[in-house]
């Protein structure tokens, strides 16, 4: 039997032109974990967006996710945060990944989680569930969300508490965080809540916002379309439900070519990857 050669990092290049290599992999649960990839040198992002990545499929075909940047934009590396589906067609094979492998980038970013997307206002609010937080990691690293608002709130909900890990770890870093430790303190809010398992705060988002329970734990006044801004990451239901409580307190969906109160992240990636 002829033995194969090893298959070498340029025959790899060649194979894969927008590989990038993992440089580390934390797994938070048994269903989500996290990656660091390098980042390609002519790609430029604006905190929010996301990208298209993937593996070669077995008919030699990628097969491309779209995922939120999870990094900001001036990280000299990538983060993602993923969920592991078993069966999924990318994470039944992503969530194995290791230091050294490759996965594809397409170096494109998109989105309508950005800055340029709202109006002007005082305060944003962060209202994601799950691996949806991963847009608002970016955002809530980045110099410019606290340049632009005088508070920063920060409402995550999953089902049980371990998988509130990710997004604790990183705010919890924030204060720490050379370039904007300073700028956190006293504006950024956290407001992390299950909704299957017992924890110091329960509830689903909107739950929580129309019945006024986040505004009187954190001491805020209900939202007003006058001062406040939102975006939004989920499941579909998710960002429908949100949709019309955000749509309740007066706030207007916005677009990069539209700003308006609120946006609405459409290519969050569900449980079927």
């Amino acid at each position: 039997m002829t033995e194969l050669a090893p298959v070498t990092q340029a025959a790899l290049k060649a194979r894969l032109p927008d590989a990038q290599t993992v440089t580390a992999v934390t797994h938070w649960t048994d269903r989500l974990f996290s990656f660091r990839v390098t980042r390609p040198a002519s790609l430029r992002f604006r905190s929010g967006e996301f990208v298209m990545i993937g593996l070669p499929g077995d008919n030699g075909k990628p097969i491309l996710r779209a995922y939120s940047i999870a990094s900001p934009s001036w990280d000299e590396e990538l983060e993602f945060y993923s969920i592991k589906v078993p069966d999924g067609p990318l994470t039944s094979r992503l969530q194995h990944i290791q230091p050294g492998d490759e996965i594809i980038l397409r170096p494109k970013p998109v989105g309508t989680l950005v800055h340029d997307a709202l109006l002007p206002g005082n305060r944003i609010w962060f209202l994601a569930t799950g691996t949806g937080i991963a847009p608002f990691a970016s955002l809530m690293r980045d110099p410019e969300t606290y340049e632009k608002y005088d508070q920063v709130i920060m409402m995550h909900t999953c089902r049980k508490v371990a998988e509130l890990a990710y997004g604790r770890a990183l705010v919890e870093s924030l204060a720490d965080d050379p370039l904007i430790g300073e700028m956190v303190a006293g504006k950024l809010l956290y407001y992390p809540t299950t909704t299957r398992e017992d924890s110091p705060r329960m509830g689903r988002i909107t739950d929580n916002l129309t019945s006024g329970k986040v505004f009187a734990d954190l001491d805020l006044p209900p939202m007003d379309a006058a001062h406040d801004r939102a975006m939004v990451c989920g499941s579909l239901a998710f960002n429908i439900d949100v949709k019309a409580v955000l749509e309740g307190f007066g706030l207007r969906e916005g677009a990069n070519s539209e700003p308006q109160e609120y946006v609405v992240e459409k290519a969050f990636v569900g449980d079927g990857i």
